[in-house]
């Protein structure tokens, strides 16, 4: 594992990406057969996970990484999303990262602001 492909470097990668709403840096580090579950739906394999996370982006107002915990396979960010013209709401991310893939990615925040919001 080189100092770029470290889950932690992996993570923050995923993170610029977003707010760049730029992904082709993140596609190399997809595993076959990622998965993404949170509030808003799931997604499995590089496509539908990309395509999911591009809707994400579009969506985002803003974005603020608070804190982020990284050991050798599991990465957890605590950031603010801003999206729909809601208040900032704490998210927080779990992203697993195998043999320099990411694998899955669990996202879990309260979605109730946001969803008033776009009502």
């Amino acid at each position: 594992m080189t100092e770029n492909t470290t889950p932690r470097r992996i993570a923050e990668t995923y993170f610029r990406c977003w707010e760049a709403k730029d992904f082709a840096p993140l596609r190399p580090f997809l595993a076959p057969d990622c998965s993404f579950t949170g509030v808003f739906g799931t997604a499995h394999g590089p496509d539908d996970f990309l395509r999911g996370l591009a809707g994400m982006a579009q969506a985002t107002d803003s974005l603020v990484v608070r804190a982020r915990l990284a050991d050798d396979r599991d990465v957890i960010t605590w950031f603010d999303l801003g999206m729909g013209g809601a208040p900032a709401t704490a998210v927080a991310n779990w992203t697993r990262v195998e043999n320099g893939l990411i694998s899955e990615v669990n996202v879990t925040f309260d979605p109730r602001e946001i969803l008033a919001a776009s009502a």
